[in-house]
């Protein structure tokens, strides 16, 4: 995690979020998924809030874009969603601001991290409008710390990543997407 840092946040969080992609692949802390296998939205779970009452937002972000080396457009927003209700992470129950799209990392830019980050919520949020998983707009130079200050969230609680880089799936993505 230490590598998500500064480019994302200030600190790494103290725990660690499990995010399950189809056939049980899981997320590890920088391990490399393919674009193929993370193109639908995954299983998220954390068990650090049982017995109390919360809201949570999980945010996912790309700070690779285009390339490590030039992220122009850091951060890419890959999926957000806000008023999560409970203590377990079920993004459904919750407001998406931005549909979940799997990576899609540019042919020959190496690997990119998309990370996850789960904020516990002092308040709701009130933002209405829901971006897509059909459009790119809204969703480049995304930024996580400003977000997180314009909603009072404070530091992730917890977080976790994964590295991928561009595979025979990623044109097939690209045409589903517009902006």
């Amino acid at each position: 995690m230490d590598d998500i840092v500064p480019d994302v946040l200030d600190a790494v969080p103290a725990d660690t979020i499990t995010v399950i992609y189809v056939d049980d692949l899981e997320v590890k802390q920088g391990n490399e998924l393919t674009p193929t296998q993370v193109k639908d939205q995954p299983i998220v779970s954390w068990s650090g809030l049982e017995g109390k009452s919360n809201l949570l937002t999980l945010l996912m972000v790309d700070p690779d874009a285009p390339t490590r080396q030039d992220p122009k457009y850091r951060e890419i927003l890959h999926w957000s969603v806000v008023n999560i209700p409970g203590s377990n992470v079920d993004p459904s129950g919750g407001h998406s601001l931005a549909d979940y799209v799997g990576s899609g990392p540019p042919k020959d830019t190496g690997l990119h991290r998309y990370i996850f980050l789960l904020y516990q919520q002092e308040n709701k949020i009130e933002e209405t409008p829901t971006i897509s998983n059909t459009t790119r707009t809204g969703r480049l130079n995304f930024n996580t710390r400003d977000f997180a200050a314009k909603h009072g969230l404070g530091e992730p609680i917890a977080a976790n990543y994964y590295q991928a880089q561009y595979d025979d799936y990623v044109p097939i993505r690209n045409k589903m997407i517009v902006g």
